[in-house]
């Protein structure tokens, strides 16, 4: 049985959850969020808690039992609390700034780069060197934070670029003159 999959997962107080079909519905106070699952995941709602069931052993539904439950849980933790990435622009000369809602990109480019978020994504700046992203959906969140690390991703000499906060970039050796 897999040990993800057979973890209840509890609903906080404020947490509204329906089941129409093959779509779960979570709102919260920060949001709401709809995932489809494959029909032949069980999910039942007890008092406080919902449980992901699978009908058989075999490996395709072992495989969904886990993931299920994983994306459950993640929209149950982002309707209560966001989710969040941060990004750093290292090099100089590089910078952001907010226009409006779209995030201006100074990137040494020969032109600005103009990123629009889509729905339900907030983004920040603290200062001109830091980018937040948040918002409720997990995986939106971190597939916009790489979309704009992917704009100027470091680069292994000098280490100019967009990073994650914490992220290690492993630089090389430069050409050594004789």
């Amino acid at each position: 049985m897999s040990r993800v999959g057979k973890k209840p997962i509890p609903i906080p107080s404020g947490v509204k959850v329906e089941i129409k079909g093959n779509q779960v519905k979570v709102t919260g106070p920060k949001g709401e969020l709809t995932q489809s699952i494959h029909p032949s995941m069980m999910v039942e709602i007890s008092e406080k808690e919902l449980v992901v069931k699978r009908p058989s052993d075999n490996k395709f539904h072992k495989s969904l039992h886990g993931l299920t439950r994983s994306l459950i849980a993640n929209m149950v933790a982002g309707v209560t609390s966001e989710y969040q990435k941060s990004l750093e622009i290292q090099g100089v000369g590089y910078k952001a700034e907010l226009r409006g809602k779209k995030l201006n990109l100074s990137l040494g480019l020969s032109h600005p780069i103009l990123f629009s978020p889509p729905e339900g994504i907030k983004i920040e700046l603290d200062g001109p060197n830091k980018i937040n992203v948040s918002g409720t959906d997990k995986q939106l969140v971190g597939e916009v934070a790489a979309k704009i690390r992917s704009v100027r991703p470091p680069e292994p000499y000098k280490g100019k670029g967009i990073r994650y906060v914490g992220e290690l970039v492993r630089k090389k050796a430069g050409k050594t003159a004789t």
